[in-house]
C-alpha cells in the first residue's frame, strides 16, 4: 500500500498491530502439484498457472543508492492487468505459549481456497511460524502456485514507532532475516524467494543500508486489504476491489484467530478480479516484466 518512504501503515489495522501484530499464517497439507486449469474472466478455462521459477531464474531489484536494499511497492501501471495477492505469515517470536495453548496461527482452509480457484500468492513467513508449523511450511513451499518469502524470524520492529512491536536490538537485522530462511531450510521449504517484507511495513533509509548484505529485495505493497481482525468479509473485498490497479501488491494475512475473515473476502476479490480483465500472479511474475 502506498506509504510514506520510511512507514507502510496497515490504514484499517493500525490498532490491530499495536496489539502485537498477531496476524498469522497460512497452512495446508494437500499434495504439490501442477495446477489445473483455471477459470478465465470469460468464465471458461485458462491456462494453467506457470511453474515457479527456479531460485537462479527468480527476478530481484538491483541494489539501492549506496548499495541499499531495494524497496518494490508494485508494478507496472501501464502493462498488462496483473495483480499480486500477498500472505503475510505472522507469528511473533513470543506466542509460542499461545500455540501450546491451542490458538491456531494457520489457516489451512484458506490455503486450500488459494488451491481450489487456482490462485498463485506470495507467502510472507516468519521463521517462528515455519518452526511452529513445519509441515505445512513444506507443503506450501512445494507447491507451484506459491512461492514463500521472508517476513522475519521474530516479526519484531526493524525501526522505531512501529506500531509496539518491540524492537530487533540495534545491529542484528541481517542476523534476524538470516535465522528466517535457516528456519525454512531445516523445515524442508523450497521454493524460498529472496524477497523480504519488514514487519509492520516499517523501515527507514538507515535499515535499508543495514540490510543490504542480507541481498533481498524488500517488497511492500500498494493495496491494503483490512482484513486484520476484521469482523466481516464484505468490507475487506470491497477495500481491496475499490484500490486495484494494474500492478499492484495487495497485504492480505491468514490465520484463524487474527484474520479470521480472509478466506471468505478471497472468494469474492478473485472472480471479480478476474471478471474485470486482471490476472491473477505471484510478486516475482510482477518483477519479472521490464
Amino acid at each position: 500500500m502506498p506509504l510514506p518512504p520510511s512507514r507502510t501503515p496497515f490504514r484499517t489495522a493500525l490498532a490491530v498491530v499495536a496489539l502485537g501484530c498477531a496476524l498469522t499464517a497460512c497452512g495446508g497439507g494437500t499434495q504439490p502439484g501442477r495446477p489445473a486449469a483455471a477459470p478465465s474472466a470469460q468464465g471458461g478455462v485458462s491456462s494453467p498457472a506457470a511453474p515457479s521459477p527456479s531460485p537462479s531464474a527468480v527476478p530481484t531489484l538491483p541494489p539501492g543508492p549506496d548499495g541499499a536494499t531495494p524497496v518494490f511497492s508494485h508494478g507496472r501501471r501501464d502493462g498488462a492487468k496483473r495483480v499480486a495477492l500477498t500472505f503475510d505469515a505472522d507469528m511473533t517470536a513470543d506466542q509460542g505459549p499461545r500455540a501450546a495453548r491451542g490458538e491456531r496461527f494457520d489457516n489451512p482452509g484458506l490455503i486450500a481456497t488459494l488451491r481450489q480457484l487456482k490462485v498463485p500468492a506470495t507467502v510472507f513467513m516468519t521463521g517462528r511460524w515455519a518452526e511452529q508449523y513445519p509441515d505445512q511450511a513444506r507443503a506450501i513451499g512445494a507447491d507451484p502456485l506459491f512461492e514463500v518469502a521472508n517476513h522475519s524470524y521474530s516479526h519484531h520492529a526493524f525501526t522505531q514507532p512501529c506500531y509496539g512491536l518491540p524492537a530487533v536490538p540495534h545491529g542484528t537485522a541481517v542476523t534476524d532475516v538470516q535465522r528466517a530462511f535457516d528456519a525454512f531450510r531445516r523445515a524442508g521449504v523450497e521454493h524460498v524467494v529472496p524477497y523480504f517484507r519488514f514487519p509492520g511495513g516499517c523501515h527507514d533509509a538507515a535499515m535499508l543500508k543495514e540490510l543490504a548484505p542480507a541481498k533481498v529485495t524488500a517488497v511492500q505493497w500498494d493495496v491494503v486489504s483490512g482484513d486484520a481482525f476484521a469482523k466481516h468479509a464484505g468490507p475487506v473485498a470491497d477495500q481491496v476491489l475499490s484500490q486495484v490497479k494494474p500492478g499492484s501488491v495487495v497485504v492480505m494475512h491468514c490465520t484463524r484467530s487474527a484474520a479470521p475473515t480472509t478466506e471468505e473476502a478471497v472468494r469474492r476479490v478473485v472472480p471479480e478480479l478476474r471478471a474485470r480483465g486482471y490476472e491473477l500472479v505471484r510478486v516475482s511474475d510482477l518483477l519479472a516484466r521490464p
